[in-house]
């Protein structure tokens, strides 16, 4: 499914026209929980191949190219409806500044972590928007459970390189504004334009950290390759069928299930990049698991 995607987005880049056909109609008739599914393996799969990038970009480097693409592409696919409102400017440049610092973070704790590891703490920030506010009396269950599952991978075997969990925590931060600026971006922007120049603004944010840490190597041909094929699995197919899925439900829903990323990110580092996970660390995941499926059910009966 992947690959097909990918070769999809791929003719858009040059018929745009085409591209937002596909986003207006085809997207509007997907159920909002299959877009965001979607969205959850592709993100995963561009992280696990981005991290192959590290040893010659960088953590920076990598969310660098990741950016400036995403941007490029989403800027040509809707360069028709760029106009936004003057009061939608501060909430696209939010956007673009949220996404620029959560992709650092998430790429920095990556680097010093497993991907699982990262997903599941990095998962706070959505938890936290699901059960914000909330009264009903079994959202601490599921709270509760969902942080035992972070404690038992932070408790695996061997040290545990704690700067990566705190920049996954720093991730899950940004995520949980990143949930809630989208939606504030899907009620005040028509179509993907305010997504497009969001993401330009963040690459633009993050350009001299790129260049601070990866240099000339930035302008490799197979590492532009290789970050385009990110920018595409990471960037473009997941928020725009994210920012899709948002303009129908909730906040609060969308990060509910965006918590079943832990399980996909698992999933995603054991075959992509072999990093294997023992019993407690499964258990943790499963633990996280456990708590969306629960939270979803409850929600879904209020």
């Amino acid at each position: 499914m992947v690959a097909i995607d990918f070769e999809r987005a791929g003719r858009g880049i040059t018929r745009g026209s085409v591209w937002r056909s596909v986003t207006a109609q085809g997207l509007g008739g997907v159920p909002p929980t299959a877009l965001v599914l979607a969205g959850i393996v592709s993100v995963q799969v561009g992280a696990a191949l981005a991290k192959q990038l590290f040893s010659v970009t960088g953590a920076g480097g990598a969310v660098t190219l990741r950016l400036v693409f995403a941007g490029v592409v989403l800027l040509l696919a809707w360069r028709s409806s760029l106009r936004v409102e003057r009061g939608a400017l501060p909430v696209v440049l939010g956007y673009g500044a949220v996404l620029a610092l959560m992709n650092l973070s998430f790429y920095a704790a990556i680097d010093r972590i497993p991907l699982g590891m990262a997903v599941t703490i990095e998962f706070l920030g959505p938890l936290t928007v699901a059960l914000a506010g909330s009264r009903r009396w079994i959202d601490p269950v599921w709270a509760v459970l969902a942080g035992a599952g972070v404690l038992l991978l932070t408790r695996a075997d061997g040290d545990v390189d704690w700067v990566g969990v705190l920049f996954a925590l720093a991730a899950a931060a940004c995520w949980a504004g990143y949930i809630l600026l989208s939606a504030a971006l899907g009620e005040r922007t028509v179509g993907g334009g305010g997504l497009a120049l969001a993401m330009a603004f963040g690459g633009v944010i993050m350009l001299p950290v790129g260049i601070l840490d990866a240099g000339t190597a930035l302008l490799q041909p197979a590492v532009l390759a290789a970050g385009f094929a990110v920018a595409m699995l990471s960037s473009v197919l997941p928020y725009s069928v994210e920012l899709e899925a948002l303009r129908r439900i909730s906040p609060r829903v969308f990060g509910v299930l965006m918590s079943l990323e832990p399980a996909v990110a698992a999933v995603a580092g054991l075959v992509v990049l072999g990093q294997v996970m023992n019993l407690g660390q499964w258990a943790g995941v499963a633990c996280v698991v456990a708590a969306s499926a629960g939270a979803t059910r409850t929600d879904a009966k209020n």
